[in-house]
């Protein structure tokens, strides 16, 4: 007799990933528009990081569809982990726009240029800043909630570029103030010094996801207490694990119960401790192994 499934299918979040490649897009133009009035190298820089970031988009949109596809026979755990390849892939795209920042401002604090019509310029950064930090909160605030990898890396690297812009526009209004054309490219480079920071988090933050990194400890330790709450000396647990997966999240443990309990009695445990667990951490998948309390063998695989 089949029932429902008690775990609900991944939610689409790739109409997210849409409202950033169109940000993405708005803001190459306005970006790419002030930095050829200004001559700027700031604000082309700030345009590079643009440019990687409609890239950034779009490998986030392919892998959010991606990890909501079902199991299959290649693939028996599904596919929720491709978030973590676009979250990496955004920090390594990061990295190299910060690369290209900096080699744009030594260029041009060894042959200084004063930019132009910087008040027109200043303005048209500021009106793609705006873009993107509305929609780098949006994702954010959604990836976090929805514990979707590529949708939280997408946003915050959004939230880069606006970090960047903002220090744009005080080094290219200082340049108009002072006079001193060498300050544009300086103000260029530790814009990029602050993206390569922002870039190796992404990257660390994908390897610790494809690397099955445990649930946050304050939710570890919730889920701990429910079997602590059923622990006495006739039932016991070990090789308790859990682990994050895209926007899954895993625990496994082994249950012993007393030898003569029948098979009925130890399952109706192990769902009654599902149900549980269940209640605190609605999307936790959950795994339980029942053995017997008195044999050798239940103690073999103790430490996994």
């Amino acid at each position: 007799m089949s029932s429902p499934s008690r775990y609900a299918p991944p939610v689409d979040l790739s109409r997210y990933a849409w409202a950033s490649i169109g940000a993405a897009a708005a803001t190459i133009a306005l970006k790419g528009w002030a930095a050829a009035m200004t001559g700027s190298v700031s604000l082309l820089s700030d345009a590079l990081e643009s440019a990687v970031n409609l890239g950034a988009a779009v490998m986030a949109l392919a892998m959010l569809k991606i990890s909501i596809r079902p199991p299959d026979a290649g693939h028996r755990f599904g596919h929720s982990k491709a978030e973590y390849f676009s979250s990496g892939a955004e920090g390594l795209m990061v990295l190299v726009a910060a690369v290209l920042i900096v080699r744009e401002a030594i260029g041009r604090l060894v042959h200084p240029r004063m930019p132009e019509q910087l008040g027109a310029g200043l303005a048209i950064s500021a009106v793609s800043a705006v873009i993107n930090g509305l929609v780098g909160l949006l994702l954010i605030r959604r990836g976090e909630r929805m514990r979707s990898a590529a949708l939280a890396a997408d946003g915050r690297h959004l939230m880069t570029d606006v970090v960047t812009s903002a220090a744009v526009l005080v080094g290219v209004g200082l340049v108009a103030l002072t006079g001193r054309p060498r300050l544009d490219p300086v103000v260029a480079i530790i814009a990029g010094a602050n993206i390569v920071r922002i870039g190796v988090g992404l990257v660390k933050g994908s390897v610790d996801g494809l690397m099955d990194a445990a649930l946050p400890p304050e939710l570890e330790t919730r889920l701990e207490g429910v079997l602590e709450a059923h622990r006495t000396d006739e039932i016991a647990f070990h090789a308790v694990r859990t682990r994050e997966s895209g926007n899954r999240r895993f625990m496994e443990f082994h249950l012993l119960v007393p030898d003569e309990w029948s098979v009925k009695a130890g399952h109706d445990l192990a769902e009654d401790l599902v149900d549980e667990l269940r209640a605190i951490e609605p999307d936790l998948r959950v795994s339980v192994h029942v053995e017997p309390l008195h044999d050798a063998r239940s103690y073999e695989d103790i430490d996994i």
